[in-house]
């Protein structure tokens, strides 16, 4: 379908890729990775032919249509959610319009006999039928299904799309994309604006497609989900493998291994061959000998290894005093924009050193309390922190609070006091900004470092409730992995608003979902929440198989029978696990009663014994609502 050969680009005399080749075929979807400023990007915008190569060719297979979802978009004003959604069916909208003015000449004419009506006649229907042949008759269900699946109500698509953020004026634009059917789909950094919901929708619909996919994004869950090959861009050469993401790491690493210990063994015998030759060369006897060995280790062909970049950015959130056991403490916040109400009679406690993940749709508040947490927002009801609460605020846009006139030297100077000024360097160092790069003007940098320059001058201020708001924005893998690293070593209060599943797995204790102006807890992590919402869908399906097999004349008792039996199977299995975790509990309060001191001496101790407290308090909600399901059959 596509042919990518020996392909080379270049910028400012250096070459982002040199001699890059591979093919795309139906089925591939394709995970495009590497470090920022590797050029994922820029081969996207290659394969769209918005970009011309330096030599070598990209081959299209005539008559494929290809769609590229970019960063940037723009839309005619005037147009509903509906309707630009509606822009995906060109061909439809034009027969629609053909159909409606052959209609109408109909309409007026009173010759039904005649030639010219007859090939009217002819005419509406050969455009009906075409019609019907390319859905016609079920684009706009299709168009209300693909928007609700990214998050849309149905309230919103009679609204214009310029009342909508940036953020859901680029869910419009996927939707026009993914229901255009095209046969390749170009998608950077597609998840950056959707929520968990919407991308486990968006996940299916990838699964389910036909033609190629190549996506750019630092999603490593998303990636693992939906992708079957992983071509990875580093230090201008490209590795091609037919995996996910981290099954490409793991064959990756075997391969690399492997390399070197050919590598070493060919090493080994070119220095004995080499020996060999200096022995012969002073022998006249052996120099024809000396001379054929010579031209054998000219043809040796060098094993090399695979090149990996190795440069990652150093981070740690050091605490700056310790506060009093509550730190944050919300009573009956509220808050509106305009009439739109967005938080209603909120209540929160914080509790010292608890690690928070706010999760939930766009719109429904998470940004909002989370500003409020930080004082940057007006609100109703009552804030209160603790003692000694110092709170460290990383916002969602931070990296566009930077001044583009400024150098990333000058922008941390700037932030710096008299006590850290001197480590200012450092600091740029261990986010990768070293040498010439501390002088690059900030408006010059790519989101990714942009966002490392953000982060680095969160630093300069001492915290210790740390409250950040999509942090992992534009960053690498590899620099999210650090950043995730750093927040787990982190011993303050962590709040973090993320809708990056991978990102969030093992950082936080308690979850809030955000939905209808209220807050909603989850003891665990994003996996317990997910698991957790899951069972609530569920039960939510049983009452309404309840509901309608109570209207029907004859139920159907063997699918209830079916039902209550998976029930009870689950029941039996959570009881188990229930059983094990008391079980071992008992066992630490036996072993703290019995040797106190050396118990409690065990690294980790109490990390162990609170997580085993935590998957106990889970486990029992979820046998909670299954049981409550139970009864509801």
């Amino acid at each position: 379908m596509l042919n990518i050969h020996n392909i080379s680009v270049s910028f400012s005399g250096e070459y982002l890729f040199e001699e890059v080749s591979y093919q795309l075929s139906p089925g591939d979807r394709v995970g495009l990775i590497g470090k920022n400023g590797a050029g994922k990007s820029t081969m996207l915008k290659l394969l769209a032919k918005e970009y011309e190569v330096d030599q070598g060719t990209i081959a299209i297979d005539k008559n494929v249509t290809l769609g590229f979802l970019k960063q940037d978009i723009d839309f005619e004003k005037g147009r509903t959610v509906i309707e630009e959604a509606q822009q995906a069916f060109t061909e439809i909208k034009a027969l629609e319009k053909q159909i409606e003015e052959v209609n109408q000449a109909l309409a007026s004419r009173t010759d039904y006999e005649s030639e010219s009506y007859h090939e009217l006649m002819v005419a509406v229907g050969d455009l009906s039928d075409r019609y019907e042949i390319i859905g016609g008759y079920s684009y706009q269900g299709e168009t209300e299904r693909v928007l609700q699946g990214l998050g849309f109500v149905r309230t919103d698509f009679d609204k214009n799309t310029d009342t909508f953020s940036g953020g859901w004026r680029m869910r419009i634009e996927l939707a026009k994309l993914l229901l255009q059917k095209n046969d390749v789909l170009l998608l950077d950094e597609p998840t950056n604006h959707l929520d968990i919901e919407s991308i486990l929708w968006f996940e299916n619909f990838l699964i389910q497609y036909t033609g190629v996919v190549v996506i750019v994004s630092h999603d490593k869950m998303f990636l693992d989900n939906v992708t079957n090959r992983t071509i990875d861009i580093s230090m201008g050469r490209i590795y091609d493998y037919p995996k996910p993401y981290t099954a490409f790491l793991a064959l990756r690493d075997e391969i690399r291994t492997q390399q070197k210990a050919a590598q070493k063994n060919q090493e080994k015998q070119i220095q004995q061959t080499e020996k060999l030759i200096e022995k012969f060369r002073a022998k006249a006897s052996k120099a024809s000998m000396a001379q054929s060995l010579i031209k054998k280790l000219d043809k040796i062909e060098r094993i090399e290894v695979d090149q990996q970049e190795t440069a990652a950015m150093k981070l740690d959130f050091p605490v700056s005093v310790n506060p009093g056991k509550v730190v944050l403490e919300l009573t009956e916040v509220s808050k509106a924009y305009g009439p739109k109400q967005v938080l209603e009679n909120v209540n929160l406690l914080v509790a010292r050193s608890s690690k928070i993940a706010f999760v939930g749709q766009n719109g429904q508040g998470k940004t909002t309390l989370a500003k409020i947490i930080a004082e940057e927002l007006e609100h109703q009801g009552e804030l209160k922190r603790g003692h000694n609460v110092q709170i460290g605020y990383f916002a969602q846009n931070q990296a566009e609070y930077l001044d583009g006139e400024k150098t990333v030297h000058d922008t941390m100077l700037d932030a710096a006091n008299e006590s850290n000024r001197i480590k200012v360097r450092d600091i740029l160092g261990a986010f990768l900004f070293q040498g010439d790069d501390v002088d690059k003007y900030v408006k010059v940098l790519s989101g990714g470092e942009r966002n490392r320059l953000a982060l680095a001058k969160l630093l300069l201020e001492p915290f210790n409730v740390l409250v950040m708001d999509e942090p992992t924005n534009h960053l690498d893998i590899q620099s999210k992995e650090v950043l995730k690293q750093a927040l787990q070593r982190f011993e303050g209060t962590l709040i973090l608003v993320s809708h990056d599943r991978d990102f969030l797995q093992g950082l936080s204790s308690i979850v809030y979902e955000f939905r209808d102006q209220k807050i909603k807890e989850f003891l665990g992590d994003i996996d317990d929440y997910l698991s957790m919402r899951k069972l609530e869908d569920f039960r939510g399906v049983e009452k309404q198989t309840q509901q309608n097999e109570k209207t029907e004349t004859a139920p159907n008792s063997y699918k209830l029978e079916k039902q209550k039996k998976s029930l009870k199977n689950k029941l039996s299995n959570l009881e188990q696990k229930i059983s094990s975790v008391e079980k071992e509990i008992a066992e630490i309060d036996s072993e703290l009663v019995l040797n106190y001191d050396q118990t409690i001496a065990q690294e980790g101790f109490f990390d162990r014994y609170q997580q085993k407290k935590t998957d106990l308090e889970v486990l029992m909600k979820e046998w909670e609502a299954l049981s409550e399901a139970l009864d509801d059959i």
